[in-house]
């Protein structure tokens, strides 16, 4: 018997980034929320690990030997003292890869939930966030895919309930933006401070947009700068009737357009697919998991 569960991306709705410290790591600041579209992930028993990937975007995972799935569930099997999980996995992969929406973190977390379940392994969910993190500081915030404030390095996440349902547009424009490159353009130009804004006092839905509207993502620009397609497809997203703010999302190059209801978001990714047959446009709507 099979379990799936889906691995939704990962939106920074800011980022705040500071300088590079000694052990080569940035310190950030940032708002986390997971959107209702990803990957879906796929386990069941086997006599062995192994790793499928299929779906509109699998070609360009099918080559790699060490999928941060693999990563992460050998590890668990290493924490658990049972070896390599025993589980056929198969990655229906949705999400453009390279896009600044946690994809890879994402599908490890429901892997590694979908394994705790299919194996019935005794590992608390405070060990499996240490197993989690092997593959990055985004590996525990993926794993929980809950709303939540992200600090330190990323792995000091506090749950925040109170963000409202964001309606949003997601824009991709078909080209990679490697996090890497990203940041080393980041570290060469003007770097900013991970400083924690204050947080809102008002919750609703045109209040947060707002707030969000006075915070940045420091990424944005070197990412702009390194591939212009991302400034146009911000751009194009800021334009669309309906859009309160659009933004891009970690290190690209993903866009996101926040709106107040979710017929304007529905509306903009509809313009923006018509307008963009090339570009991966998807509405959805960020809320508390």
């Amino acid at each position: 018997m099979s379990i799936q569960a889906l691995a939704p991306a990962k939106i920074n709705l800011f980022l705040h980034v500071g300088a590079v410290d000694a052990e080569n790591y940035h310190p950030l600041s940032s708002l986390v929320a997971f959107a209702e579209v990803g990957d879906l992930v796929t386990v069941e028993r086997a006599g062995r690990l192994s790793l499928s990937v299929v779906g509109p975007f699998g070609a360009g995972l099918a080559a790699e030997p060490d999928n941060l799935i693999l990563r992460a569930l050998r590890r668990l099997g290493q924490a658990a003292g049972a070896g390599e999980p025993p589980l056929k996995v198969t990655l229906d992969k949705r999400l453009p890869i390279a896009a600044g929406l946690g994809g890879g973190s994402s599908d490890a977390g429901a892997a590694l939930n979908l394994a705790r379940q299919a194996l019935s392994l005794d590992v608390s969910d405070e060990a499996l966030e240490a197993v989690a993190g092997v593959i990055g500081a985004d590996g525990p915030m993926c794993l929980r895919a809950r709303t939540a404030w992200a600090e330190g390095r990323g792995e000091v996440l506090t749950d925040e309930p109170r963000l409202p349902p964001l309606p949003v547009v997601l824009f991709n424009p078909g080209v990679p933006s490697p996090t890497g490159a990203v940041y080393r353009a980041y570290d060469a130009g003007a770097v900013q401070n991970a400083d924690r804004p204050v947080r809102p006092l008002d919750w609703s839905t045109a209040s947060v947009i707002a707030w969000l509207g006075q915070q940045r993502n420091d990424l944005q620009p070197p990412a702009i700068a390194l591939t212009p397609e991302i400034g146009e497809a911000l751009a194009a997203v800021a334009a669309a009737d309906g859009v309160a703010l659009a933004r891009m999302s970690g290190s690209g190059a993903t866009i996101f357009g926040l709106c107040l209801t979710q017929a304007e978001a529905d509306a903009a990714a509809a313009t923006l697919a018509d307008a963009h047959p090339n570009a991966w446009v998807q509405s959805s709507i960020l809320a508390l998991k």
